[in-house]
């Protein structure tokens, strides 16, 4: 049946208006809220489910279907980062009560200042959405170890959202329930959580392995160390530039500022 466009009152008889692209009316009903809550809450629609199957059977080849154009079934690289994100930071900060349990174990060791603490605990319970942020600079390092293998920087940041989305859900199902558990135990607790980061060496090389499937296993080994090692040199110089802005603070509002510095 044909009808004018409510956008630009153009004839239209198919489902969307071929002058502005506007959807057909329809009335409102059951099945548009119910599309509408798929919609907002999921995307399935656009493709959730399809990529979430795909990233967990081979995150490497996923990657390099968006990338090469393949793009039509797969949800959006960035908004999947994002919402495995949000999920993996709910689950630690309202379910596991990760900050909690992290502020309470390094205050116990008297080693740490209050400063570094809070730090800790933030760290622990935000790890995926400070890692979301962190993508453009490890973007960078990826880029500066795989420079010569024909990819450019914005490329390097949708591999890296596909990473963080695969080590987020890996997380989430093998980490998240050993650390449930145990959350009475600090100590344990604490240790499970460090030992969690021996996943990122061989996420990067299996991701890699099944991005670039014509490249030697030794390579792509080399590679994922030299991105490892740019990332380990970032965060030594991130650390001394955070000790530098936190002296200069301290000497700024005087010595009552150095409690919060000094371990406790």
């Amino acid at each position: 049946m044909e009808h004018n466009c409510a956008n630009c009152n153009q004839l239209i008889s198919e489902s969307f208006c071929s002058y502005c692209g506007h959807k057909k009316f329809k009335r409102i009903d059951r099945k548009y809220i119910l599309d509408e809550v798929q919609y907002t809450v999921l995307h399935t629609n656009k493709g959730f489910l399809y990529s979430l199957k795909k990233l967990i059977q081979n995150p490497g080849k996923t990657a390099k279907e968006f990338i090469d154009g393949n793009r039509v079934n797969h949800y959006k690289p960035l908004l999947l980062a994002f919402v495995l994100s949000s999920v993996s930071a709910f689950i630690s900060y309202k379910v596991i009560g990760m900050s909690d349990i992290v502020r309470e174990y390094y205050s116990r060791q008297h080693m740490n200042s209050p400063l570094m603490n809070d730090l800790m605990s933030v760290i622990a319970s935000y790890n995926s959405a400070i890692v979301l942020m962190l993508i453009p600079f490890f973007a960078l390092f990826t880029k500066l170890a795989f420079r010569r293998w024909g990819h450019n920087y914005y490329e390097h940041i949708i591999m890296n959202c596909y990473i963080l989305s695969f080590y987020t859900i890996v997380y989430i199902a093998t980490i998240y329930p050993v650390m449930w558990v145990f959350r009475s135990n600090a100590d344990i607790f604490v240790s499970i959580s460090s030992a969690s980061m021996l996943y990122v060496p061989f996420i990067l090389i299996w991701f890699y392995k099944g991005f670039y499937t014509e490249r030697p296993l030794k390579s792509i080994i080399g590679k994922a160390l030299i991105t490892i090692g740019l990332m380990l040199l970032a965060y030594l110089v991130l650390l001394v530039l955070v000790i530098i802005v936190v002296f200069v603070f301290a000497l700024v509002k005087g010595p009552e500022a150095f409690k919060y510095f000094q371990p406790g």
